[in-house]
């Protein structure tokens, strides 16, 4: 299978697990306080786009440990070491967060 497709299937299954979560957490927020679902819904949308946008990758991970590895004599992490993930940080912003910023964007609006 052609590493684009995996690339795909994989955000797409981040950013359908990422609506399927942002949804249920919104509902728990109105059902507790009340407010409008619509509003709440895309300013989360647009936080956790964001947030997703800043640490979609290990980046901010491998920063705080090349002190500790330099002082064990240890070469900074590779890039390509994601775990068995397909998207890099900048598909992961691209195809995950983007799209979640827009959504929210369209229902604040």
């Amino acid at each position: 299978m052609s590493t684009v497709i995996r690339g795909l299937r994989e955000a797409l299954v981040l950013f359908l697990v990422a609506v399927v979560a942002i949804g249920a957490m919104v509902g728990i927020w109105v059902a507790v306080s009340g407010g409008d679902f619509t509003h709440r819904l895309g300013v989360a949308f647009m936080l956790v786009g964001a947030v997703i946008g800043m640490t979609g990758d290990l980046t901010l991970s491998r920063i705080g440990m090349l002190d500790a590895r330099s002082a064990f004599g240890l070469a900074p992490e590779r890039e390509d070491a994601g775990g068995g993930r397909v998207l890099t940080g900048v598909g992961i912003f691209l195809f995950v967060s983007v799209p979640l910023i827009a959504l929210g964007v369209l229902l604040v609006a």
